[in-house]
């Protein structure tokens, strides 16, 4: 069996029960390369990542460093003396960092690889109707999510699964496939497997405002997909239309509900308790929305204080 010198390498809570499950195992773990910190809210407060937080109330080495190519970073990770690496929703790693340990840099991406590559695949397999997923641990090398891969775990999606529950069920999954990785390097026993190059590959590009947005034109399944596939974070919006107000609007929990009907796309349906939106094949049932500058509220309480006009509708 190989003595292991692990430098774990992550920022978001997703990471932190990563590392958390290594420690229960008694891996040694010599050292944490996380984000440096940061500004955020309104009070512009200093921000430590997930991980630091945990690696410290550790008693754990950390490195945050700017610049994954500076001499002084460099001269900080050798001198952990780390014989392997694990990654989990880090930064892209310049070859000097990957190539440093003996045993390897292994990542833990959050798909069936090489299907998802990139920065959200959690959030675009729902968003695309998938039916499962899963986790992939591969050997790091010049490309993002190309490397050979070690092990995989598949996990089914549910049809009202949302990207919440379905990044727990996976942060646990991996969990499970890093400690299971990390047997195999130590007993020597590694196998891997090059990724498929002729395969038609579905993607998963880091979300922003524009690929968020709503298309109410799209068929029923298809929203209500993209919805749930945003819910809770970053969420999806549109924009609320009425008489000559326009504003944003954040839409979470949703049912679909199958149907004719003779309202144009869009057409908002208000009744005491419910708060529906006309598509192309039904309409989609708002459980939870939130307006500017407010909270998440569920579509119940929102009605009891906001009136909508009879004409409003989403575009």
């Amino acid at each position: 069996m190989r003595d292991l010198r692990i430098v774990f390498m992550g920022t978001p809570a997703f990471a932190v029960t990563i590392l958390s499950s290594i420690l229960q195992q008694k891996y040694n773990v010599v050292g944490v390369v996380t984000a440096p910190d940061k500004p955020a809210g309104r009070g512009r407060k200093i921000n430590e990542s997930a991980v630091k937080k945990f690696a410290i109330e550790k008693n754990l080495p950390v490195l945050q460093p700017t610049n994954l190519k500076s001499e002084a970073f460099i001269k900080e990770l050798i001198g952990l003396k780390p014989n392997v690496q694990v990654v989990v929703a880090f930064r892209m790693l310049p070859k000097l960092v990957w190539q440093l340990p003996s045993l390897g840099t292994f990542n833990l991406h959050a798909s069936l690889l090489p299907q998802y590559r990139g920065a959200a695949p959690i959030h675009w397999a729902i968003i695309n109707g998938e039916e499962k997923t899963g986790t992939t641990t591969f050997f790091i090398d010049e490309k993002i999510d190309t490397g050979a891969m070690i092990l995989q775990n598949e996990v089914m999606i549910q049809d009202d699964e949302t990207v919440g529950s379905l990044h727990d069920k996976l942060m646990n999954k991996g969990a499970d496939l890093v400690l299971d990785t990390l047997r195999l390097i130590q007993q020597a026993k590694i196998e891997t497997t090059l990724q498929p190059q002729n395969e038609i590959l579905k993607e998963a590009p880091k979300l922003n405002r524009e690929n968020t947005k709503i298309d109410w034109s799209d068929s029923l399944n298809n929203i209500y997909n993209k919805i749930r596939g945003l819910d809770p974070f970053p969420a999806a919006w549109t924009t609320l239309v009425q008489g000559d107000k326009e504003e944003p609007l954040k839409i979470f929990g949703v049912q679909k509900e199958i149907a004719n009907h003779n309202h144009t796309t869009g057409k908002i349906i208000v009744s005491k308790k419910e708060f529906k939106i006309a598509v192309q094949d039904g309409y989609i049932n708002c459980l939870e929305l939130q307006l500017p500058g407010k909270r998440k509220m569920k579509v119940t309480d929102l009605l009891n204080g906001l009136q909508f006009t009879a004409d409003a509708y989403v575009r």
